[in-house]
């Protein structure tokens, strides 16, 4: 009788353990995921061995909003992932001229950035047209990105995640949008 009870009481912590593991599973695929920043291409915002959270869910239905950080793949030769910041998105007139980045032809507002960054265009173009199922992203660290003004556009199918939270360093630990 005890060897009932033992393998009734077995099969029930394999289930919750099955269960949970499963619902993490799906929570990490789906829902959240984490990611180390790696490189000063978001300074000041974010540090090179910073540690986020990102949420998947606004990826998954393509809902992503100018000013969010983004994390993506970048198909660059490492398959590296990188994190830049949303400036446009479809439909969206991106221009960079006399140090400033314009919006729709109005001057964009980054209080996010110093007073004395300077944003320069890529030579090739001034202006960018946001196509649709893309985003247009820049670095915070205009002087050291390989940003939307190098790569282009962002495919939104390539886009990760959107940050919400910095978990380390603990000093620094942040919400965003």
């Amino acid at each position: 009788m005890k060897d009932k009870g033992f393998f009734k009481k077995f099969g029930e912590y394999a289930l919750y353990i099955i269960l949970a593991i499963g619902l993490a599973f799906v929570c990490k695929s789906y829902v959240f995921a984490r990611a180390d920043v790696i490189g000063p291409s978001m300074q000041p915002t974010f540090n090179d061995k910073d540690i986020i959270f990102m949420e998947k869910i606004s990826t998954e239905t393509g809902h992503i909003n100018r000013g969010e950080v983004v994390v993506f793949n970048s198909h660059d030769e490492n398959g590296d992932n990188y994190i830049k910041r949303v400036i446009g998105i479809a439909g969206d007139r991106i221009g960079i001229k006399s140090g400033k980045v314009y919006l729709n032809g109005k001057v964009l507002t980054e209080n996010y950035l110093p007073e004395e960054v300077v944003t320069e265009g890529n030579s090739a173009a001034a202006e960018y047209i946001v196509p649709k199922g893309y985003v247009f992203v820049l670095g915070d660290n205009r002087e050291n990105s390989t940003d939307s003004r190098i790569i282009g556009p962002v495919n939104l199918k390539d886009v990760k995640g959107h940050v919400i939270l910095r978990v380390y360093p603990f000093k620094n630990m942040n919400y965003f949008k």
